[in-house]
């Protein structure tokens, strides 16, 4: 297993990736300043991003179906708890997108090769949300 969103399983029977880049940003308000650089002042996480792409084979890498249920999970329109192969939890996160690029086609128009990349973006979490939630609880 090299992950999991939610319930689906990415590994070399499903759709295993190659690549996997993660982007992480912050948010800082800007305050002008006369005669100096701006002012900076951390507000808090900004958007975080993931984005997987890989290769199938079908019936040697991969199966086409796998792309069909990430196809379905982000008609849902949910967020899936993510898990690494190594067992960590990296939150809850959304598809955003999905890419598909089939080619090498046999005679009766089957593909044999199926590039993909999905773009995930993260959700609101529970436990980010709760502790929103307890430093805002003082602020009128």
């Amino acid at each position: 297993m090299m992950m999991t969103l939610g319930m689906f399983i990415f590994e070399l029977a499903s759709m295993p990736y190659q690549e996997l880049q993660r982007r992480t940003s912050w948010r800082h308000a800007q305050t002008e300043r006369f005669g100096a650089r701006p002012a900076l002042q951390y507000v808090g996480p900004g958007e975080e991003t993931i984005t997987v792409s890989g290769v199938l084979y079908g019936g040697v890498i991969g199966s086409y179906g796998a792309i069909e249920q990430i196809r379905e999970m982000a008609d849902a329109g949910d967020a899936y708890t993510m898990v690494s192969g190594t067992g960590e939890v990296l939150g809850e996160w959304a598809i955003l997108s999905l890419d598909e690029k089939r080619s090498n086609f046999f005679v009766d128009g089957m593909h044999r090769k199926s590039d993909f990349t999905i773009e995930l973006k993260r959700a609101e979490d529970a436990a980010t949300q709760t502790a929103t939630e307890t430093t805002t609880a003082g602020v009128a």
